[in-house]
């Protein structure tokens, strides 16, 4: 199913075929007593696995790991079981971050077992909203950014390397304020 912006959603628990991998996170479904954190952009291989990273990272510092678990996961099937886009590989390494990843499509029942969805752009937005339980828990990862000059974090898909460091730098200025709604979250 398209929605209206011309995205593939998929609103079953089980999409038809087999292009869509099943997340590994899901196989043990959800995890009693630990927060539960997703990054979503369109394809699941920019935008979404760098802010997974680095909200890893800064969870680790933070001594979060064993109270959070943080995913990603695409608006579209497009890029289903590939690795992150080799620019945002580099780009996630040039920042001193891991880059370990494979794409999957985000589903209702995936919806379902989160606390915090945290869209790249509006587009996301709308899509999440119309999927979730409870569309208060989607919100846009720059809204946790008090100095953004703009809400939305830009697709830098076929782009420079610049846009990606861009996005590096967008998702690293949003981190303090996610950590800040973690750490609500979790009282």
């Amino acid at each position: 199913m398209r929605n209206n912006d011309g995205v593939r959603v998929e609103t079953a628990d089980r999409a038809p075929g087999n292009r869509r991998s099943a997340d590994p996170a899901l196989a043990s479904g959800p995890e009693p007593g630990r927060l539960h954190v997703i990054f979503i952009c369109s394809g699941n291989i920019c935008r979404s696995p760098i802010g997974e990273q680095m909200l890893r990272a800064a969870l680790a510092e933070a001594g979060l790991t064993e109270s959070v678990r943080v995913s990603s996961a695409g608006t579209g099937d497009w890029h289903v079981g590939q690795p992150a886009n080799s620019q945002a590989r580099a780009a996630l390494q040039r920042a001193g971050f891991g880059s370990d990843h494979r794409a999957h499509q985000i589903t209702a029942a995936e919806l379902r077992t989160v606390d915090l969805v945290l869209a790249a752009d509006r587009g996301h937005l709308r899509v999440l909203r119309r999927l979730a339980d409870d569309p208060a828990k989607v919100r846009l990862l720059r809204s946790f950014d008090p100095g953004a000059d703009f809400d939305e974090v830009p697709d830098p898909y076929q782009r420079s390397d610049r846009h990606f460091d861009d996005v590096i730098s967008m998702t690293a200025a949003a981190i303090p304020g996610v950590l800040q709604e973690i750490r609500q979250q979790l009282r």
